[in-house]
């Protein structure tokens, strides 16, 4: 059983791949996907645990409804209107919502500087 993420473009999906380690695999749907796409998702995605991260517009929320039909048990992830997207939204409230869906442990260490500097180390 794996983790994948499922977003609507290719630059939604580097800009996850940016944050995320190679544990999590990210699924694009390019679009509306067509039911041949659904149909490969579900079975791709059989044992998986999914969550959803789509835009949030009118198309992200068709496209968030079609995947949720297909993964009723699937983890929902938002940004916030006002952003362009998932690729525009800045890193640090995707770090956000990435800790808020329980996969902080998957956050590379760039994303994630769990250490502060000391005047003394200096």
């Amino acid at each position: 059983m794996g983790i994948s993420i499922i977003v609507e473009g290719k630059n939604d999906r580097s800009k996850l791949q940016k944050l995320l380690n190679d544990q999590i695999r990210i699924y694009c749907t390019y679009g509306t996907p067509g039911s041949n796409q659904l149909q490969r998702l579900g079975l791709d995605l059989r044992h998986d645990e999914v969550f959803l991260f789509t835009d949030n517009d009118s198309s992200g929320r068709k496209i968030r409804a079609l995947l949720s039909d297909l993964f009723p048990d699937a983890t929902h992830m938002y940004t916030r209107r006002g952003y362009h997207g998932v690729e525009g939204t800045p890193n640090e409230y995707l770090i956000l919502q990435i800790e808020k869906a329980g996969l902080a442990e998957y956050l590379k260490d760039i994303a994630n500087p769990a250490t502060e500097w000391l005047k003394d180390e200096f």
